[in-house]
């Protein structure tokens, strides 16, 4: 049983490590090109919450693939700022909690655009799940940050923003072949984020444990 467990935390940090650099190789050749623009990593999360607010709209005026590919550039765009502010050494306390903000009004944006859709259809299924994916969604982040405020590391979980913005996606854009999609992506949202929640908590206990 020790094992088990211990695997699973060699396991669980690796998979923080395996996002970072594929967010380093996604986004360094554009990221390279902003630097030599006035552009500054503020503008960029600026952007980055306006179309995931254009996305929200596109859904409930139901154009819901072409929500799922602005989902997509969306979402690009919110690893990018923090980036670019990394390659010009303007990362700053304010700009941090600025990302943070923006992210999660983010995912709140287009969850309720799928509420609003769902309440207009009369869908009882799908506002039931989007209403649970939206508290669930943001308790992941949530717990990091509350970690992370009381100095413990929180970066462990697997299904964090990038899965749940990929999933969402592909949802939407899958909805132009068939609806239900949609709803096997939010389903898939609300159980692994449960699951990363439960996940980063025992993360967290352990580290307690031993403080």
């Amino acid at each position: 049983m020790g094992s088990a467990v211990s695997e699973k935390q060699r396991i669980m940090p690796r998979l923080a490590e395996i996002r970072k650099t594929a967010a380093y190789y996604l986004t360094q050749p554009v990221v390279r090109l902003l630097a030599k623009t006035p552009i500054t990593p503020s503008a960029i999360t600026w952007f980055g919450f306006l179309l995931a607010a254009g996305a929200a709209a596109l859904i409930i005026t139901e154009h819901l693939f072409a929500a799922g590919f602005v989902v997509l550039v969306a979402g690009f765009f919110d690893i990018l700022d923090g980036a670019l502010a990394r390659r010009t050494n303007q990362t700053t306390r304010f700009g941090a909690v600025l990302d943070s903000t923006l992210d999660r009004l983010s995912e709140a944006v287009l969850l309720l655009g799928i509420i609003v859709l769902y309440v207009r259809g009369g869908f009882i299924v799908g506002i039931l799940l989007a209403g649970v994916a939206l508290p669930s969604s943001l308790l992941v982040s949530y717990i990091r940050a509350r970690a992370e405020s009381l100095g413990l590391e929180c970066e462990v979980g697997l299904f964090t923003r990038a899965e749940r913005t990929i999933v969402l996606a592909l949802g939407l854009l899958l909805s132009q072949i068939d609806y239900a999609f949609l709803v096997i992506a939010l389903a898939i949202i609300v159980v692994f984020s449960f699951f990363t929640i439960g996940q980063r908590l025992i993360y967290v206990w352990q580290q307690t444990k031993t403080r």
